[in-house]
Order: structure tokens, then C-alpha cells, then sequence
């Protein structure tokens, strides 16, 4: 299948985002600090493309809510940053690896979903730049901004102070083109999987794909959206011709981009096992809470975080697969 089937509009939201803004009781403008900030480290996976890792962790005080990964892509003309981290100093730190490395500016900032950890840092980075993102994700952001920032804020405190809900102003409905100068990124919507507003992000010129929370490695995969969409894009995803990806967390045995699409495999036996095991529960009449504690648990030994996370996967599969 050609990865690029189609380039949708583009969907403006200066409206939507005035509103959105407004109902978060902040302004939507985003200013740079005066004070320097020490520069994440970022590794250069391929030319012009970089990453930073985050720690396979939840978030708290101590990492900062850097437990996701997050990077840039540099082009002729331009920067895009793919995800901005889990608080604005992360993100102004981010910021400052890019100007470590080039003098162009940062036309967009592209979120790959609304969860926390990858859109915190959004308000580091300046008016004018395009902030870009699935065309689910400002009604996701409205929804559960406020509840995400008001929860993280109870264990993090001052570390979040700064935080901005930023919605997209350029959504993508199906597929997109992004123009860095002579460097093209391939943006794609997906059907509802890990959450209802998945977003990737191809860079024709390496192969290099970013994945965002559609791929977990070691970490548990988390599902805030639908099992069975998740599985379909598993199958799609690994058509993609990607030369090596960026998961949204975790990263590849040689502590690089992951290869692909083999770390899918383990992603998609856990999704499966966690499906089959749930179908089976609801067929002998186990309650959802008993049900929580056993579907999935044969696959413990295989991801850090899983008493953290597997309960609550498995509550949302049974809820969903119930109602086959």
C-alpha cells in the first residue's frame, strides 16, 4: 500500500482556538523565558533527525514528566518538533537542543496525541509557530486538559506552573504533507487506537518514522481508546516503509531507533493475549472487577509498569469487547 494515499485540506482553527483558549481561562499566547535552560540530550538517528528519550517511568516530581519521546526533524528552511514533553521546562529545554544544533526556526510543533507527557511543554515554543495535530485533538484537549493538568499538578506542583493547553491550529483529517525545505514529513490521522487522536509522523528523506503512543517498547502499551482499532492499526502501521521508528516510549536494544516492524510484534502478542483473555471472561460471566485483575497476566514478565497499567487496559478491553 502507498503509505501517501491522499493529501487532505488542511483545516484551519484560528476560531476553534481563540475558544478553546477561552475556555481554559489562559491565553493562547506563548512566550520564550529569559532564563537559559541546559539542553536535553538528543541522539541524531538519522540525518537531521533527533531524539531525546524519555524514562521509562510515570511521571513525578523528580523526572519532571520526561518520561516520553520527543524530537525534531531539521530541513531546508525549517524545524518541526515532533511532541514537546510532560512540562514547559522540558519543552523550553527541548527548544534549546534545536538551537543547539541549528539556527532555523521551528515552524511546527507537531503533537502526536493529547496525553500529558507529549503535550505539557507546548507553551515553549513562541507565537507563530504552527502547532499541528490530529482533528480529534482539540476536542480531546478541551475534554481532559484541564483534568490531566489539575491531576499531575496534586503530585508535581510547581513543576507544571507554566503549563499552557495548546490546541492545534492545523488539524489533519486523513493524510498531510509538511514542507521543511527540500524535507517533506508525512502526517497521518488514525482510526481510534491507543487514544481517539493518534497522530504519525513519516520523514520521507530517512525513513524514519514517529509512531507516538501506537508503539511502546517495554513500556506497557496503555490504551485510552479501542483494543480491536488498535489491533487494525498494528497490521496497517506495519506496512508503513519505515527504516527505523520512534516509539512514543522506550527504544531500541541498541539504545537507538527501534527496527522496524519488528518491535511491533511484541506490542501486537500483548494487545492480543489481553483481547483473547478479556472475550474469554465475558463468556463465563467473570465480573469486570475480577476480570481486571486476570486478563493480560500471563504477559507480566514481558513489560515494565504493568501492575501500574495492565488493570486498567484490561477494564477498558472488557468494557469495549462486552458490547461485540
Amino acid at each position: 500500500m502507498h503509505f501517501v494515499r491522499r493529501i487532505n485540506r488542511l483545516t484551519l482553527f484560528g476560531t476553534a482556538l481563540a475558544v478553546t483558549a477561552l475556555a481554559f481561562g489562559k491565553t493562547a499566547t506563548l512566550t520564550y523565558s529569559q532564563e537559559s535552560f541546559e539542553p536535553l540530550s538528543v541522539s541524531e538517528l538519522a540525518p537531521g533527525v533527533y531524539v531525546h528519550f524519555g524514562a521509562n517511568e510515570l511521571m513525578n516530581t523528580e523526572n519532571e514528566g520526561a518520561i516520553a519521546n520527543v524530537g525534531f526533524v531539521v530541513g531546508g528552511d525549517s524545524v518541526a518538533v515532533i511532541d514537546t514533553g510532560g512540562s514547559v521546562r522540558e519543552g523550553r529545554r527541548l527548544r534549546a537542543a534545536v538551537q543547539r544544533v541549528t539556527n532555523k526556526p521551528i515552524r511546527y510543533v507537531i503533537n502526536t496525541h493529547a496525553h500529558p507527557d507529549h503535550v505539557f511543554g507546548n507553551a515553549a515554543f513562541e507565537a507563530g509557530t504552527v502547532f499541528v495535530g490530529h482533528h480529534n485533538l482539540p476536542r480531546a484537549l478541551a475534554t481532559h486538559g484541564t483534568f490531566y493538568l489539575e491531576a499531575f499538578r496534586r503530585e508535581m506542583k510547581s513543576a507544571l506552573d507554566d503549563v499552557k493547553i495548546v490546541p492545534p491550529s492545523l488539524t489533519v483529517d486523513d493524510e498531510v504533507k509538511l514542507d521543511l525545505g527540500h524535507r517533506s514529513l508525512v502526517l497521518k490521522a488514525w482510526r481510534t487506537s491507543h487514544t481517539d487522536n493518534d497522530l504519525t509522523v513519516f520523514d520521507e528523506a530517512t525513513g524514519v518514522l514517529f509512531a507516538g503512543d501506537l508503539l511502546f517498547v517495554r513500556h506497557i502499551p496503555v490504551l485510552d481508546g479501542s483494543i480491536r482499532g488498535w489491533l487494525k492499526t498494528i497490521e496497517e502501521l506495519a506496512r508503513v516503509p519505515a527504516t527505523q521508528v520512534v516509539p512514543g516510549h522506550g527504544r531500541g536494544r541498541h539504545g537507538r531507533g527501534t527496527a522496524w516492524p519488528g518491535e511491533l510484534a511484541s506490542e501486537r502478542i500483548y494487545l492480543e493475549q489481553l483481547a483473547a483473555d478479556c472475550r474469554e471472561l465475558i463468556k463465563r460471566g467473570v465480573p469486570l472487577a475480577d476480570a481486571a485483575q486476570i486478563a493480560g497476566a500471563s504477559q507480566k514478565a514481558n513489560w515494565a509498569l504493568f501492575e501500574e497499567y495492565n488493570a486498567r487496559n484490561a477494564t477498558a478491553a472488557y468494557s469495549e469487547l462486552e458490547w461485540e
